[in-house]
């Protein structure tokens, strides 16, 4: 896949991507464990988020252990003697793709997808960080891999487990603030990578820095991108929006049941070539549904916030959040909080009877799920069209132009060139 792909390129680029998984041969699985038997599970990445999802699987049998940096992956084994480890998941899933149910996918987003369908190649079960994916098209192609395979999947929005999400869903549909037609979403902070490093220092002991790369262009090793600050660098991760919209608009798209926008318009400061912005806003029109409305939803990162909230004098208490619109008030939310607006005309407000059942846990959700079939409610046919309507506002952005989207091919019609930022280059060794 060229950057130079052209739409008609892209098309039939991605179903024969799609093809090839879906006709490449299938290893074995080895029996489904029963509800009382343990999940025997594979950790691709060791440290921070995964180190948090390999906690939130600990009650099953974490079999074995992949990481790019031996350093990070000492530490976890320590608490998992009996676990196998390696460096490069292509090997351990040859290795072990027999004696393993399922996988933890929890690297750096350039590597989300090559792990996760490698795994659901395999017909694993898989819990993947969020976004579930580095591009757009590699977002429809996890989400179409795992409806084939048929198993247990579950994006990271650890969130959406939470009771507050819950009540708010149970407001936004009961039509406690009336017909929504307007949504803010906004998160402070930013990530900029800035220039390239000109500095070549060592690599760090125990840190394979070619694996760490994986699909990405070659480049030397600097601590610009390693451990933490690759979400600045377009080769590796999507700045703010891709790492913190899949938790936030994911509370609009569960309540109002959105999938993709029909457009997306991004601004932001003067695009760097190869680093995120500090700052965006982006414009998604989502179409009419059901018995909703359209619904227009902006996002907004760095030091932008909606006037509605600064005319409100709450900016400076709701650092993150959602602001919902209706015809019949205001709703505020964020991960535990919720008030509704103006607060006067909601004195004495009942809320509805709690609708949405408590939720066993995220992680506890795809564990059950990987052992007896029930749903995960972040399963990759959902996360798949919240990843990819999150991804486009950076297309949109990059580009420099409003993008009409067509969801039935994941392509922009007005604009074609929009393939280069919707798919992307792979090195040798990692296409897909």
């Amino acid at each position: 896949m060229s950057h130079k792909t052209t739409r008609r390129h892209f098309l039939k680029s991605s179903t024969l991507a799609s093809l090839s998984v879906f006709l490449a041969p299938r290893l074995s699985l080895a029996a489904d464990p029963t509800p009382d038997q343990k999940l025997r599970i594979a950790a691709i990445g060791t440290g921070g988020r995964a180190l948090d999802n390999i906690n939130g699987c600990a009650s099953q049998n974490i079999l074995a252990l992949c990481d790019v940096d031996e350093r990070t992956m000492a530490k976890t084994a320590q608490r998992f003697p009996t676990a196998k480890t390696f460096t490069d998941f292509r090997v351990m899933l040859d290795k072990i793709h027999n004696d393993i149910d399922a996988v933890l996918v929890g690297t750096p987003d350039h590597t989300h997808a090559p792990a996760t369908l490698a795994a659901l190649q395999l017909n694993k079960h898989v819990y993947c960080e969020k976004p579930i994916a580095h591009t757009v098209h590699e977002a429809r192609l996890v989400a179409q891999t795992a409806a084939k395979a048929k198993v247990a999947t579950q994006m990271g929005t650890q969130i959406h487990a939470e009771p507050n999400y819950r009540r708010v869903v149970e407001l936004l549909q009961s039509n406690a603030i009336g017909s929504v037609k307007r949504i803010h979403v906004w998160v402070g902070g930013g990530y900029h990578g800035g220039n390239r490093p000109t500095e070549t220092p060592p690599v760090p002991p125990g840190l394979n820095w070619d694996l760490w790369l994986g699909p990405a262009p070659q480049r030397p090793y600097h601590p610009a991108y390693h451990p933490f600050a690759w979400r600045g660098w377009w080769d590796f991760g999507g700045g703010t929006l891709a790492d913190m919209a899949c938790h936030h608009m994911d509370l609009s798209h569960w309540a109002f049941d959105l999938r993709h926008p029909t457009s997306i318009e991004a601004r932001g400061p003067e695009l760097h070539p190869e680093a995120t912005p500090q700052w965006l806003i982006v414009d998604y029109h989502y179409p009419a549904k059901a018995n909703r409305p359209p619904i227009h939803l902006t996002w907004y990162n760095g030091d932008k916030r909606p006037q509605e909230l600064i005319d409100l004098n709450l900016a400076r208490n709701w650092g993150a959040g959602s602001l919902f619109v209706g015809d019949k008030g205001m709703l505020l939310a964020d991960y535990g909080r919720l008030l509704l607006l103006p607060e006067t005309d909601f004195k004495g407000f009942q809320p509805p009877p709690k609708s949405i059942p408590p939720s066993i846990g995220h992680h506890n959700e795809w564990i059950k799920a990987a052992k007896t079939g029930s749903p995960t409610t972040c399963n990759f046919e959902y996360a798949g069209a919240l990843t990819e309507t999150v991804l486009m506002g950076n297309v949109s952005y990059r580009l420099g132009k409003k993008l009409e989207f067509d969801p039935a091919t994941a392509t922009c019609p007005n604009a074609p060139d929009a393939a280069k930022y919707l798919t992307k280059e792979y090195r040798k060794g990692w296409t897909l």
